[in-house]
């Protein structure tokens, strides 16, 4: 992603006075995405006088092979994801959706007419598709994969984990910021002035976060809380009924006849939601163990007998510092993982999640492996770690939102923990559905004698 500004800026640089929605009307050109639904809401990106220009100083900036990839969204049949990028935050997105709702949202803006085919350009009609030609697959299947980089550093390839539906993980995430920076731009009011393009990414993606604040100090829409905003945003429009419009839509502008004659549509559609509010709204995004680096099991790894009735609370103690970026919560994941399979001689990190004050959830052993961390109950409950020590101060309250709020229910509602589990603290079993504000956090202590 930081390329794609870098390289987005360097055409700005190079146009003073260049506007927004001419450039990103321009991206769409290079990459070729003039499709009918997209010319239905946004119009043809040829029939704009400054089309040629800008077409030539992308040219003369020796960027168009760059943005065309970059854009250009494909699989292979190797299972390569192409126009993807990898984020600062060490998530995947892809550009295509990012950058329609991104114009959809200037247009209206520019137009001073309300923002039109904003969702059905980011997420609508690839989500309706995606649940229709996977039909006779559970709702679960007909979204994702995501997928691991070749290298961290220097990302290259990324390729999936398993076959692609037209709903991938970096998809879906493109379409969710598309959805909230197009809804952000079209709100805007008239006085203010619009950003640069560049300006706009580099304040969606490339945030600092500041020691004893985190996320809880941001107020201004970032990359990491992709799945609240989107959810505040969209949840309240009936997105049954938008996903509906949006296929009739695609039948009537390219003929798609199966879609039309096809009587499950809606009854796919509705457990295709359903599935999708689970994945990407309960649910946090959690960091792959092959993101963050992850060395390989020294051992057979032991299944888990599901669903468990637990999940026991820890802090890190070391690290003992809150990590805020993907990199610093990587650092601190195979620094634990060297140090449970090095130091104690276990086949992995002994955790099954870690919490980072990034905004994120990292994965330790998962959800189907058994942890070393709560000594006589590893086989009953889950174990996750917050990054820090927190003997005498507390989380923040985003990363206690984050295992709260979001990787418990995200458990229960996806059949790993039992629904009657309860959360086991320092010398204390809390309730769950009772714990009031900080009590949650409050016997969190030094954890030692309770691993194993």
């Amino acid at each position: 992603m930081d390329s794609f500004i870098r390289a987005v800026q360097q055409v700005e640089d190079s146009n003073p006075g260049l506007s927004p929605l001419a450039l990103v009307r321009a991206l769409r050109r290079t990459a070729g995405h003039d499709d009918a639904m997209t010319i239905h809401f946004l119009g043809s990106s040829y029939n704009h006088s400054d089309g040629d220009i800008l077409e030539t100083a992308i040219l003369n900036a020796s960027s168009f092979s760059f943005f065309d990839k970059a854009i250009h969204h494909i699989v292979t049949d190797q299972g390569e994801e192409r126009g993807v990028v990898l984020a600062q935050d060490g998530t995947t997105v892809a550009l295509a959706p990012l950058l329609l709702g991104i114009e959809a949202g200037l247009k209206a803006k520019m137009e001073g007419k309300p923002a039109a085919g904003i969702f059905p350009l980011t997420l609508g009609r690839t989500l309706g598709l995606s649940f229709l030609s996977l039909q006779d697959f559970p709702p679960s299947h007909r979204l994702g994969p995501n997928g691991c980089w070749d290298n961290m550093d220097h990302p290259k390839v990324f390729k999936l984990r398993w076959p692609a539906t037209l709903a991938t993980d970096a998809v879906v995430n493109g379409g969710m910021d598309g959805a909230i920076l197009g809804m952000n731009l079209s709100n805007l009011s008239g006085s203010e002035n619009l950003q640069a393009l560049s300006m706009t990414l580099k304040g969606y993606y490339s945030f600092i976060l500041h020691e004893g604040q985190g996320l809880d100090a941001v107020s201004s829409h970032v990359s990491p809380r992709r799945r609240e905003i989107s959810r505040s945003l969209l949840e309240p429009l009936d997105l049954h009924s938008q996903v509906m419009e949006t296929l009739a839509l695609v039948w009537k502008l390219e003929k798609t006849e199966w879609i039309a004659m096809d009587t499950g549509v809606g009854k796919s559609v509705k457990g295709g939601l359903q599935a999708f509010a689970h994945k990407y709204w309960d649910c946090p995004q959690i960091i792959p163990r092959c993101q963050w680096g992850a060395k390989p099991y020294q051992d057979t790894p032991i299944p888990l007998s599901l669903p468990l009735r637990f999940l026991y609370v820890h802090h890190t103690y070391e690290p003992s510092s809150p990590c805020l970026s993907f990199p610093q919560c990587s650092r601190d994941m195979r620094a634990m993982q060297q140090f449970h399979q090095e130091d104690r001689g276990w086949s992995d990190i002994g955790y099954s999640f870690v919490v980072g004050s990034d905004g994120y959830i990292y994965e330790g052993r998962g959800w189907t492996y058994l942890g070393r961390h709560t000594r006589g109950h590893n086989e009953i409950g889950y174990g996750v770690s917050i990054i820090g020590n927190y003997t005498a101060t507390m989380p923040s309250r985003h990363a206690m939102d984050l295992l709260r709020h979001r990787l418990v229910r995200c458990a229960v509602n996806g059949g790993a923990l039992a629904t009657d589990f309860t959360l086991h603290g320092h010398r204390q079993v809390v309730n769950y559905t009772s714990c009031p504000g900080d009590a949650f956090f409050s016997e969190i202590k030094s954890w030692e004698h309770f691993r194993e």
